[in-house]
């Protein structure tokens, strides 16, 4: 079978070493070439042709945003950026994400070769995914996108859960755009490390009608909000009389993440029942499949992604294959059914 063909763009000697020796220490990968910067690269991606592009953010001459927007207009290609975790390179793979990036790796502020090292499996695996996923143009952003009609449930107790990966960052910000403000109270687990679900957590809310903001340990769910698991750790709902509220955990991964679909949607299924809509959009892994099914069975309405409108078509697909989703839809339906459900069901969640 045919090597994933991988370049390497980074302006450190040091990266690009330890990055190649992850690559070349695979079966299935090679690296093709590598750059100090994207003005180097532009001549290897024309003559090399790569699988997949593993880019730093910030580099000298010309930056990784402006090659990466540059390299999706005239020749989409996989790209897994290599992010610094600081507060301006966390905006910067944001912005990457939305222009178009699959993933991306960060590195840490110390020790980079430990780090990146230690992370071999990680960005292995983030490969793989690239090197298998449908390479999307930035979308053009509409500024007034309607917001789909709420049925009057801002005070009912349906709540609604969403859980993604590998470009889930826009899959989810497409969903939370058409929700009204007074949306059931939504949680979101997306895999990503600490220092970046803040800054995420604020893009949403500036683009979103709702409220959007990372979670804190025992506040209580609201309608019109969405509350977004901090990284590295869990988050669940849990109940105090009436009340729903939100938990932040510690315990160990769940399929390899923390935080981790699987313990979001179980607690769903737990806590919420048949008052919950489970949504499971793209990703690489099977995390969040088993719990989606728990949550049909215990009433709850389920939706996954469809394979066409993934980025990574995982996650739903091992749901999929659990019978755990009641309806498969692509991206852009999903929003519809979900508060088509919710109207439904009225407003006490009685199916009418």
């Amino acid at each position: 079978m045919a090597k994933t063909r991988v370049l390497i763009v980074d302006d450190s000697a040091l990266v690009r070493m330890l990055l190649a020796e992850i690559v070349r220490a695979q079966p299935d990968m090679e690296v093709v070439g590598a750059a100090r910067d994207p003005l180097a690269a532009r001549a290897l991606v024309r003559d090399l042709n790569p699988d997949v592009i593993t880019l730093d953010v910030e580099m000298p001459r010309m930056n990784g945003l402006e090659f990466l927007e540059k390299l999706m207009q005239l020749r989409p290609t996989p790209v897994l950026m290599i992010s610094s975790l600081t507060e301006r390179g966390a905006e910067a793979t944001l912005r990457a994400l939305e222009l178009g990036a699959v993933d991306f790796v960060a590195k840490p502020r110390l020790g980079i070769a430990g780090g990146v090292r230690q992370a071999g499996e990680d960005i292995a695996a983030k490969i793989r995914a690239a090197a298998r996923s449908r390479v999307r143009r930035a979308a053009p952003v509409e500024q007034h996108r309607p917001a789909l009609a709420s049925a009057g449930l801002a005070g009912t107790e349906k709540l609604i859960f969403i859980g993604a990966s590998t470009g889930g960052t826009e899959a989810i910000r497409e969903l939370l755009e058409v929700f009204p403000p007074d949306c059931p109270g939504t949680l979101i687990t997306l895999h990503m490390p600490p220092g970046f679900t803040h800054r995420y957590a604020e893009r949403l809310d500036r683009a979103c009608r709702i409220t959007v903001k990372e979670a804190c340990d025992g506040e209580p769910v609201l309608p019109g909000h969405a509350y977004v698991a901090p990284g590295n750790r869990h988050l669940l709902l849990a109940r105090s009389g009436s009340d729903y509220l939100t938990r932040l955990s510690d315990e160990e991964p769940v399929n390899r993440h923390r935080p981790s679909v699987d313990v979001l949607f179980g607690s769903a299924a737990r806590h919420a029942g048949a008052n919950a809509i489970g949504v499971l959009l793209t990703g690489m892994g099977k995390d969040g499949a088993r719990a989606l099914l728990a949550m049909r069975e215990a009433g709850a309405w389920t939706i996954a992604q469809d394979e066409a409108s993934c980025v990574v078509f995982g996650m739903p697909r091992e749901a999929i294959e659990l019978g755990a989703a009641r309806q498969v839809l692509p991206l852009s339906g999903i929003g519809e059914a979900v508060f088509r459900h919710l109207a439904a069901d009225g407003p006490r969640g009685v199916r009418v």
